[in-house]
């Protein structure tokens, strides 16, 4: 979907931003790791530590909520002001193993990848390794091997930012990564597409808009901040994001997920399509052979930063608390960092990783893949409500609406009777009388 940025709403944010990069933009020292020994987070945490009885209507709404989504499983965790109060799992993690739903599984979170990549993005401007006014391609771009420098014919691409990509703004026509098959038709492919072989269907092409005028949603555009991470950081995406940003965070049991059941982690779960999704497909690799769209329908590695990562919400809350700017849990990017990343301009105006930070309505960030639903939402009482499911439904990305509507409504019912204590701290793990 493409929206258009007013003129007035540019020139305030450029105006914002310029004066918050003059703030940021100097060399600060790497994240440190935590003090103490290390808290797998996912190790500690039980369905039975959030078996409250005041908080029993809470877990029948979430229950009604799956039954009416056709939803199999499904796992929410609840932090205010940086402290875990509640994680519980709901349902089948694999119904054919009969192995139920605990906070420990690990789900796929679509796109909410892109607000780990943000961060990523983040961390190495404060370390001056960038900046996210630096051009991505051309003579002076990060990206300016041969190959892109090949590619690129519309000299219009050189004017594309980092910011521009963070946004959503780098103009792109197309945005194939869902569309592997067709790729392959177009290159005339033997193999499954390669991330140079997504770059030369997009990259040769003139942009649909010139950068930073409107925005048009793009996983493309977080593909090449993966690359973007990799060329600057001189480390594999993966790596630079679990050592230098997720590992700094208390996040140790996140990964890029698999495609297929087998390539699963010891502790993720099993994945379901609804009928109404499409729930058989061909495979992604056009073998000819009908497979379940969230098992083998997309190449999810090769979606990367853009969409590519598995976690418990657990852990996703962990990572929120420490990009929230609170000072409970110390955050591994600076304020000014937090700042910019979650400065509001209009409703036309995607934030950097959030889809939405409306002051009003808080910091939100969703994400939809075959299988898989997931939202995070921080409101501004500083209370997170992080919900992923192992079902997708029939409403694809439109899912978050019916997930904030829920969340909306439990917590006018049942956030009072959350129990005082942070399931962070493996010394406070139960209610604190």
């Amino acid at each position: 979907m493409s929206r258009k940025i007013s003129r007035l709403s540019l020139i305030l944010a450029a105006a914002a931003i310029a004066t918050a990069f003059v703030i940021i933009h100097k060399a600060i020292p790497k994240p440190q790791p935590l003090k103490g020994p290390r808290i797998y987070l996912n190790d500690t945490l039980k369905n039975e530590m959030s078996e409250i009885e005041e908080l029993a209507g809470l877990d029948k709404k979430v229950t009604s909520f799956m039954r009416q989504w056709h939803i199999k499983g499904a796992s929410l965790s609840i932090m205010r002001n940086d402290s875990l109060l509640y994680s519980k799992g709901y349902g089948w993690a694999d119904e054919a193993e009969e192995v139920k739903m605990e906070p420990r599984h690990i789900l796929r979170m679509a796109s909410v990848s892109k607000l780990i990549t943000a961060v990523g993005i983040m961390v190495l401007q404060e370390r001056d390794s960038l900046s996210i006014k630096d051009t991505v391609f051309g003579p002076s771009g990060i990206l300016n091997d041969s190959l892109f420098n090949k590619l690129i014919k519309d000299k219009n691409y050189h004017k594309i930012t980092v910011e521009h990509l963070l946004r959503h703004q780098g103009g792109f026509r197309r945005d194939p990564l869902f569309s592997s098959r067709d790729v392959m038709h177009q290159l005339s492919l033997d193999h499954a597409p390669t991330a140079e072989d997504f770059y030369k269907v997009v990259l040769n092409r003139r942009l649909k808009f010139a950068p930073g005028t409107w925005q048009s949603y793009s996983n493309f555009g977080y593909l090449l901040l993966s690359k973007v991470i990799e060329k600057v950081s001189g480390m594999p995406y993966e790596e630079f994001i679990r050592n230098e940003v997720l590992a700094p965070a208390g996040c140790y049991d996140m990964h890029i997920a698999g495609t297929y059941y087998e390539d699963r982690k010891d502790n993720e779960v099993r994945y379901y399509t609804h009928e109404g999704d499409g729930k058989y497909i061909e495979e992604y690799n056009n073998s000819n052979v009908i497979v379940e769209r969230c098992y083998g329908g997309n190449n999810i590695p090769m979606l990367s930063g853009a969409g590519a990562w598995c976690g418990s919400p657990a852990e996703i809350a962990r990572f929120v608390a420490s990009i929230d700017g609170r000072p409970e849990v110390p955050d591994i990017i600076s304020k000014e960092s937090v700042e910019l990343m979650t400065g509001y301009y209009d409703r036309d105006t995607f934030s950097l990783g959030w889809n939405d930070t409306h002051p009003d309505k808080g910091w939100s960030r969703s994400g939809t893949l075959a299988g898989t639903t997931a939202l995070v939402k921080l409101f501004p009482d500083g209370e997170c409500w992080v919900f992923i499911s192992n079902t997708s439904t029939w409403k694809g990305p439109r899912q978050a609406t019916y997930t904030d509507a829920l969340f909306r409504s439990l917590r006018q019912s049942y956030s009072g009777k959350l129990p005082q204590r942070d399931m962070f701290n493996p010394e406070n793990l139960w209610i604190q009388m």
